[in-house]
């Protein structure tokens, strides 16, 4: 397929940019939770408003009531909000929780609170200071016509918000192995479930969640007991490919704060983006980004297509994205000068969840060393 949108896409960019500027802007929204020490880091109005805009039913199926649209429309949505820096639990709910429970029955379950806005959901995989999928420790023993999770997760973003909670688990296998993973639903006032809040770097708030022996029954499987690892590759694709588009969106508003600025500050009586080096500087942010965004597109097309290639492109999007994103940022702050480090300019604030996504599912590093070992390396 061309690297370029199609008009009805080229109308949701349009509608979502306008709203997100409008009802997302940084001063309302990150600002807003972010300075009265808001518990949740987002607002659940907007949250609603993104339900009655259609947004949070883009990887819903027609037939479960939502738009039935593809990654390529999610990540959309998704570079607009990285772009205004907008505190919401699209990404994790809308689009990486929905990718794993459409068309199951967890999916009856939790679908349409998702659909309304009034569900929040949070995924929980990561038990070190790293991503690392395949060394999931935590235990899921059977229990009656159930099981008994036990074990801890770590950096659960809105794991302290959500209604549900995503939660891998082994029923077999050992560390480092992909097979005895399952996937559990568990709802958030779970006995036995514990959550601590922290507030992250860009504002955000995520959790170390605690399972001391919660019990869930059958209906709470995602997919097939041991047979996890299929549907965490279909949810860990969905939500790298809509970490990247975010990563493009927040790497294009800095771009945009920092290129405003190089018209509007003077020095020797002329305004510094006159100068050649910092031109030069300038254009080479450009065309980094652009290789990102085509890279990222590129990636959402092959997931709708279903494509056997999908799972390399995601890497190599997710890994380029946040490459791009970092210099952005680190360019931004760098030729906003002393002003560049205060609170009061918002440059500052796309560093920071500039490095928040890179982490989310795998950093650049990651997802490079995934590359290679994708292509024999």
């Amino acid at each position: 397929m061309p690297l370029y949108l199609t008009d009805d896409q080229a109308m949701l960019r349009d509608t979502a940019r306008e709203f997100m500027a409008e009802q997302g802007a940084i001063k309302t929204q990150l600002r807003h939770w972010r300075d009265i020490s808001c518990k949740d880091g987002f607002g659940h109005g907007l949250w609603k408003q993104f339900a009655e805009m259609g947004f949070t039913g883009i990887l819903v199926s027609e037939a479960e009531g939502g738009l039935g649209l593809g990654h390529v429309e999610a990540g959309i949505v998704l570079e607009e909000i990285g772009r205004n820096l907008t505190p919401s639990p699209f990404l994790v709910s809308a689009v990486a929780f929905v990718e794993a429970v459409k068309g199951k029955a967890a999916g009856e379950r939790w679908l349409p609170g998702i659909l309304s806005g009034d569900t929040v959901a949070a995924v929980a995989l990561d038990e070190g200071r790293k991503h690392r999928p395949e060394q999931i420790e935590m235990r899921a023993e059977r229990s009656g016509n159930g099981f008994m999770l036990s074990g801890e997760k770590s950096f659960v973003v809105q794991g302290g918000s959500a209604d549900v909670i995503l939660v891998a688990a082994r029923t077999g296998g050992a560390a480092g192995e992909t097979d005895g993973l399952t996937l559990f639903a568990v709802e958030k006032d779970a006995a036995g479930l514990s959550a601590a809040s922290e507030r992250t770097l860009d504002s955000a708030m995520a959790a170390r969640l605690s399972f001391d022996k919660v019990a869930v029954d059958a209906d709470a499987v995602v997919g097939e007991v041991d047979q996890g690892w299929a549907v965490l590759t279909q949810l860990l694709g969905a939500g790298r490919a809509g970490a990247a588009a975010e990563m493009v969106g927040v790497a294009s508003g800095a771009m945009d704060l920092t290129v405003d600025y190089l018209k509007q500050r003077s020095q020797f009586g002329v305004p510094i983006g006159s100068f050649q080096s910092l031109q030069h500087r300038a254009a080479h942010l450009y065309g980094e980004l652009e290789i990102a965004r085509a890279a990222t597109l590129k990636a959402q097309q092959l997931l709708d297509e279903g494509s056997d290639e999908a799972e390399l492109m995601v890497s190599v999007a997710k890994a380029k994205a946040g490459q791009a994103a970092r210099l952005s940022v680190q360019e931004g702050v760098q030729m906003h000068g002393g002003i560049g480090m205060t609170d009061e300019h918002d440059i500052g604030l796309y560093m920071k969840r500039d490095r928040a996504l890179d982490e989310l599912w795998g950093d650049a590093n990651y997802h490079i060393d995934r590359v290679a070992r994708l292509t024999g390396y």
